[in-house]
């Protein structure tokens, strides 16, 4: 059985899911049963194309199209175009659209080909849930993905349960969570040593990952230090004197690293799909905060594994108790529990070929 799947957003968590993926999916094992395509858009700063192609599995094959991020009538023709020639190529069995961009040109591009298949689709976070758009551009954006479950079909794998609920609302769907490689995670954990306290996010410094409250919040505390681990164009705004910026790391291992020497991992973002960097943390044994919303609700449980919050001001009770070493412990422990428990990637890529295989 071949398997295509087209991602245009290749960068952060995304990258970081595909690359398991690749490897699960280019087993010996698994390849006898289905053969792997990725097809991929590059156009993201803090990925290093020419090491894709040997980041991933040998096991799977890579594709690389120019798809851009932003609406461009032109360039997204184009797009549909070289899509529907590849995919006549490969004619596949099965496709499987990862974000709501490739959403929408894999859908054209599969129509155009006159054959039925299976096809399926994964938001990794609506972009009608955007915060920094207008209400009538997220009436736009759910009518889009509305309309084209129907004109086109398919089945949604929410890869969050939030995103479920939202998917089952929209057309046929399902939930298969993300997951993370938690052994290769673990493997790069080590105790902190820290002299003050310090927190820290794995994340591009981009309006969705809020910085403006990251830095708010570093002034609030100035007993603490606070770590971004990347980069991005909204890098001014991380003024605090106790913020540092890594910038980006081209290895992953690298940045695991870095993620590792923290004792509090926060997410502060504005919205989410299902962040692939607060699993790798909670692998680590860290303890969460994280804005209460879609994506960081459906991973972090209040009171448990971290803590949830709306207002900045909570945020003063929670710190209190995590300044207590027993108390990060604990919930490290049942954080690295409820991965093993719900986002294992070997089990949730198993749902995965299971489904393709129905």
């Amino acid at each position: 059985m071949k398997v295509v799947h087209i991602i245009e957003a290749l960068g952060g968590g995304v990258y970081t899911y595909f690359k398991d993926l690749s490897f699960y999916f280019g087993d010996d094992e698994v390849v006898k049963d289905l053969s792997t395509t990725i097809i991929y858009s590059g156009n993201r700063k803090e990925i290093d194309p020419e090491k894709i192609e040997y980041e991933f599995s040998k096991g799977v094959s890579l594709i690389k199209i120019n798809m851009v991020r932003d609406f461009s009538p032109i360039q997204d023709f184009k797009s549909i175009l070289h899509l529907r020639k590849e995919l006549q190529k490969l004619n596949p069995d099965v496709i499987h659209l990862h974000s709501s961009k490739a959403g929408v040109l894999g859908r054209i591009a599969c129509f155009l080909l006159f054959k039925r298949m299976q096809l399926f689709y994964t938001p990794h976070g609506y972009s009608f849930l955007r915060t920094d758009i207008s209400n009538l551009t997220k009436k736009t954006y759910w009518f889009i993905e509305k309309s084209f479950q129907q004109l086109f079909g398919g089945i949604t794998i929410a890869c969050g349960d939030t995103e479920y609920e939202i998917a089952k609302k929209i057309g046929k769907s399902m939930l298969i969570r993300n997951g993370i490689n938690i052994d290769e995670v673990s493997r790069q954990s080590v105790k902190p040593k820290n002299q003050t306290l310090t927190i820290g996010i794995v994340a591009r410094i981009t309006t969705a990952r809020n910085p403006e409250l990251f830095n708010t919040i570093a002034l609030r505390f100035p007993d603490f230090n606070f770590v971004w681990i990347g980069d991005g164009e909204l890098n001014s705004t991380l003024t605090a004197p106790n913020i540092k910026i890594t910038g980006w790391f081209m290895d992953r291992n690298e940045a695991l690293k870095e993620l590792s020497v923290i004792d509090i991992y926060i997410q502060t973002s504005l919205w989410e799909g299902m962040p692939i960097a607060v699993l790798e943390a909670m692998a680590m044994k860290k303890p969460i905060l994280a804005t209460n919303i879609i994506g960081n609700k459906d991973i972090v449980v209040h009171n448990e594994t971290g803590f949830l919050f709306n207002e900045i001001e909570e945020l003063d009770d929670y710190l209190e108790l995590l300044k207590d070493d027993k108390i990060r412990n604990q919930f490290g422990d049942n954080a690295l529990k409820r991965c093993n428990d719900l986002f294992d990637k070997n089990k949730n890529f198993k749902a995965l070929a299971a489904l393709y295989q129905q």
